[in-house]
Formats: structure tokens, C-alpha cells, sequence
């Protein structure tokens, strides 16, 4: 985080915005400051009115009340692109680039360089291709990105076309920069790569909005924050000033008492001779995981840690049978069990809620409850329709157990916000009524009350008896949650141990070493290895 950015004269200044939609009040009276240089962090949950705020500096909504002043001068946007004459450009978490165009076409569509005045041209062409893939470069230049002008934008990988967007963002002349959801998409290297650039804007004197649900992020790179609940200001604040303890309690208040809640939670051992739900022996698959073991026992969690492609979505997909082992054996209740496919994972109570709800799960252009019953629609069979009046009693339990929002289920599920989206994955599959859960990265890119939700709920699961493994890319959220750790490294597993006294360092030296790590010294070694076996 930068220390050098002086508070002065603010480059942008949002004063008592006021936004009505009908009876909804989205924001109320909210001000925002923003100052050459400095990244300034926009925090809230879904709903807080982070959206709408940025949509209303960027002139996509219009403004009932408030000003906008940029400069000194008071500005009324009436579309974005006035919003970007002004120097406001925006790059959103869904990347929105053409494909088959090549990175300089990209960054340069609709200013392109031509040969002669376009007015005698006209749209017959001209583009001075030479000139437009040297501006192009240049650019990317600025911002220390090695990328090919003249390349095929839909030959790179996601990352490379996020960089490209802030390329094609600064290369207006953007004073201001609003970054939505950056790094969602992102691993920890291409999130480096991200940092260096925003840091050369800094120095620049561009002044930078980050939003991120991710708050390691928030303090690594953010000077400031201005933090939303329910479309009002609560606060601004240094992020220096901020602990995250005081951050998270500003922005959901209610949520945190939960949160301590589940922290304090003391681990479930379970008896070395008791029976697991299932037991996997030497399973695996070439090119994807190593041969693991592994026993997952009523009223357990077991959470699941590594770096991004140590393993731990393909030991997801095989337990749930959405990727089919090639070796080793599942056992469930000492039976022995062929799991090749999610109907039969299902049939024998198994459930997995993939990470990538967007491809996997959501089914946008259905309503919610829709999405509710397909899993045990698909598990009874197709024609064998599930009684109205039974669909209708399970979508409202669990959209009120749930706190799904809104509540009507006939909402589309393309309309919900992620937390909400995810919820309904959950309900998706508690109504199979299963007895082992899967859930692969389930809070990832939601706001943190959603989170908090989602973690009560799978300790409530487990409390109730269901078997849980929690797979998550936080090691917080592992260490709040979990009764046993499984490490994952390199396809394999290389840990396993009871979560009593393990700290995220201890994690981390474990992935680092990549073989097993000293038990912490609340252990004895025969607690240890009975909980391995067991």
C-alpha cells in the first residue's frame, strides 16, 4: 500500500448522491472522494450500493439529487460515454472485448489512426494499422505489459485480456480508473502482474477505484476506503487506520458475532473404529490427482487446502462423480460403490456444488425455484414429476432457511446477486437430503455477509450429522470451519491432520515444504495418527 498519497485537492467529488428506483431508495445521500494517485477501495456487501455508486459517476444512471464535481467543476453525465470524456473509464469483471480482433483493434476501436482524414474516407477504411499496433504499444509499454499488438485477443488467456481492457481503459486518457472485480478470474501470479500495473498508474497520478471481495487484496494495494450499507455512507477511512476486525464489523455489523462464533468452534474427533460415510481407497486419475486416500465421517468437515492446481477441485469432481477415477476404490457405508457420474453420486447421497457456479450450476433463464429442483427432478426421473404442492413447500423452506433474497421464486436466477446465486445451489441439493456434501470454493466472489451465511450453514449442516468436505482457496475459512485439514499439493495429498491450534503459517509451511510439517505442540502424536486413520 502507497504512504506517499497527499490529501489535498480531490480530483473527483460525489456529494450526497441520492438514486430512487420506484419505491427503492438505492443510494441515500452517499458522498465518495477520490484523489490523484490513490487507490480507493469501495467496500460494502451486495446490495450496499457499490454498483449503483459507480454507476452513477460512470453516467449509466441518472442522478436524482447530489453532484458530481470533477476539478472544481460540477459535471451532469448523461451517458457513460460523457463519463469518459471526462476521464472516467471503467473495466469490468466480465471482460468486454471482441475475440477476433487483435489487441491494437481492441484498445483503439473506434479511435483508430488513419492514412488520410476519415471524412474523405469515410467507412470504406484506411486504418493506418502501423500507427495504430505503435500507439498500441506504446501504451502497453507505459504499463510494462509485454503483449503483441497485433495478436488475436481471443488467443490469450483470460488474465492477458483483463490487462488488455486497462490497457484500452488508459489509453483515453482515463484520469480516473474504476476497476470492478479485477482479480476474480485471476491466480496469484497474474494478481502480482495486476498489482504492478495499478502501481504504475499511481505513480502516474491516476486515481484508481478498486472493488474486491477478497480483503487481503483490499490492504496489499488499497490507500483508502469508503465503506457502503444498505445505499448509505458509513464511513471513510484509511486502510492503515482500518484493522479488518473493525473493516468487516462497518460493513455487516450483524454478521460478526457469527463469525467469532465460528471461530471458537472446538474440532469433532471421531472415534478411530467409527464407520465412515465414505471411505476412498487409492483413488485417482492420470494427469489429474494422485492416488488418495481418504474417510469422511458423519457430522465432519473436512476442509481442504492447496494452491490453485495442487488438486483439490479434481479430488472434488472425483468424489462427486463428475470426472470419472481410473484407480482405487469408494466405499460407502463399508459397501463398496461405482461413482462414474453425478446420477450416481446422487443416487448414493453424494452431492458437489462445483466452483464454477457460472458453467455448472446457474441456469440463468430459469426462475429460482427452477433451479431449486432440478437436482432432485433429474434424481427422481423425468417422468416422475415432483408434486406441486411438495416443490412449492421446499423452494419456500429453503428460500426462508436460506434467507435467499429477493424471496419470490419466480425471480430469474440470472437477476440474483452470487451470494444469492450460491444459496441456491446449496437448496439445489439439500433437498436430495444428502448425506455427503461437496463444496468446491462456495463463497468465492461473494460479499462477506453472504459468506458468513454460507459458513454458519455448513456448521449448522455438520452439527445436524451430514459429512462435509470444504474446499476453499481462504485458509481462513479452512481454519474457521474445518474439523480435519487435507493439504493438497502438486496433484496429491501431501497432509492430514485434526484443526486444533493449526495456523495459517502452519498451512503454508506445509505447501512451501511440500511434506509433512510438525503437528502443533497441543498434539501428541497418538491423537494425531488415530485421527489420520480415522
Amino acid at each position: 500500500m502507497s504512504t506517499d498519497v497527499v490529501l489535498d485537492t480531490p480530483l473527483v467529488e460525489m456529494r450526497d448522491i441520492t438514486i430512487t428506483f420506484g419505491s427503492v431508495r438505492a443510494l441515500d445521500g452517499v458522498s465518495l472522494r477520490l484523489f490523484p494517485g490513490e487507490v480507493h477501495s469501495l467496500m460494502g456487501e451486495n446490495g450496499a450500493g457499490k454498483s449503483t455508486l459507480i454507476k452513477a459517476l460512470t453516467g449509466v444512471y441518472p442522478i436524482d439529487s447530489g453532484t458530481v464535481v470533477i476539478d472544481g467543476t460540477e459535471h451532469e453525465f448523461g451517458t457513460p460515454s460523457a463519463a469518459q470524456a471526462a476521464g472516467i473509464s471503467t473495466v469490468y469483471q466480465e471482460v468486454n472485448l471482441l475475440p477476433n480482433l487483435t489487441v491494437a483493434e481492441n484498445m483503439l476501436l473506434g479511435r483508430e489512426p488513419r492514412r488520410l482524414p476519415g471524412r474523405l474516407l469515410g467507412a470504406i477504411g484506411g486504418i493506418d494499422r502501423r500507427a495504430m499496433n505503435r500507439r498500441a504499444k506504446t501504451t502497453l509499454d507505459r504499463l510494462g505489459l509485454d503483449i503483441e499488438p497485433s495478436s488475436t485477443v481471443g488467443d490469450h488467456p483470460i488474465a492477458v485480456q483483463q490487462l488488455v481492457a486497462i490497457a484500452r481503459a488508459v489509453d483515453v486518457d482515463a484520469r480516473v480508473l474504476i476497476l470492478d472485480e479485477p482479480t476474480s478470474s485471476l491466480d496469484k501470479d497474474e494478481v502480482e502482474t495486476l498489482y504492478a500495473v495499478i502501481e504504475r498508474l499511481r505513480a502516474d497520478g491516476t486515481s484508481i477505484v478498486f472493488v474486491s471481495h477478497f480483503l487481503d487484496q483490499i490492504y496489499r494495494i488499497s490507500d483508502r476506503m469508503t465503506i457502503l450499507r444498505n445505499g448509505r455512507l458509513v464511513e471513510e477511512r484509511l486502510v492503515a487506520d482500518t484493522p479488518q476486525l473493525t473493516l468487516v464489523e462497518l460493513m455487516i455489523g450483524r454478521e460478526i458475532d457469527t463469525l467469532r462464533e465460528l471461530d471458537s468452534r472446538d474440532p469433532v474427533v471421531v472415534s478411530p473404529d467409527a464407520t465412515p460415510v465414505v471411505e476412498v481407497l487409492g483413488i485417482g486419475r492420470k494427469g489429474a490427482l494422485e492416488a488418495t486416500d481418504l474417510r469422511l465421517h458423519a457430522g465432519q468437515i473436512v476442509g481442504v487446502a492447496g494452491l490453485l492446481g495442487s488438486g483439490r477441485t479434481e479430488l472434488a469432481r472425483l468424489l462427486g462423480g463428475a470426472d470419472r477415477a481410473d484407480s482405487g476404490s469408494v466405499e460407502v457405508h463399508s459397501m463398496r460403490s461405482r461413482i462414474r457420474n453425478p446420477r450416481q453420486a446422487a443416487d448414493r447421497r453424494i452431492a458437489l456444488t462445483s466452483e464454477d457456479r457460472k458453467a455448472d450450476g446457474v441456469v440463468g433463464d430459469l426462475t429460482v425455484a427452477d433451479n431449486m429442483m432440478l437436482a432432485l427432478q433429474a434424481k427422481r426421473g423425468w417422468l416422475r414429476p415432483i408434486p406441486r404442492s411438495t416443490r412449492n413447500k421446499l423452494v419456500q423452506e429453503y428460500i426462508t432457511t436460506l434467507d435467499i433474497r429477493p424471496a419470490d421464486p419466480n425471480t430469474l436466477m440470472r437477476n440474483l446477486s452470487g451470494g444469492n446465486q450460491q444459496k441456491v445451489l446449496l437448496a439445489r441439493w439439500l433437498v436430495t437430503e444428502p448425506e455427503l456434501l461437496i463444496l468446491d470454493e462456495p463463497t468465492r466472489g461473494i460479499d462477506i455477509g453472504a459468506k458468513a451465511q454460507i459458513q454458519t450453514l455448513v456448521a449448522d449442516l455438520a452439527a445436524r450429522g451430514m459429512s462435509v468436505v470444504f474446499i476453499s482457496a481462504e485458509l481462513e475459512e479452512i481454519l474457521r470451519l474445518s474439523d480435519r485439514i487435507v493439504v493438497m499439493r502438486d496433484h496429491r495429498k501431501i497432509d492430514e491432520r485434526i484443526n486444533d491450534g493449526v495456523s495459517v503459517g502452519d498451512v503454508l509451511a506445509t505447501i512451501a515444504a511440500g511434506v509433512r510439517t510438525e503437528e502443533p505442540a497441543s498434539h501428541t502424536p497418538s491423537t494425531l495418527d488415530r485421527t489420520v486413520a480415522s
